[in-house]
């Protein structure tokens, strides 16, 4: 298992949300919250597709969150 953690003033929630949606056939994902960051715990069938994964999510995670800070302005 890899856990990846998401600060909240640079990651837009509903961005990390759609990255796990979209990588939701790859991986199991259990989401959490903690003081000020959003953890997201991925579970594959290798060790190597966890950190390719984890590195997909992340990666789309940041570039949705760009995307919706862009839309708001």
């Amino acid at each position: 298992m890899i856990a990846l953690r998401f600060h909240r003033d640079l990651y837009a929630g509903v961005a990390v949300d759609e990255a796990v949606k979209a990588y939701a056939r790859f991986a199991q994902f259990e989401l959490e919250e903690a003081p000020g960051e959003w953890v997201v715990k991925i579970t594959a069938r290798t060790p190597e597709r966890e950190k390719k994964v984890a590195l997909e999510l992340g990666n789309m995670a940041l570039g949705l969150t760009v995307r919706k800070k862009e839309e708001k302005s």
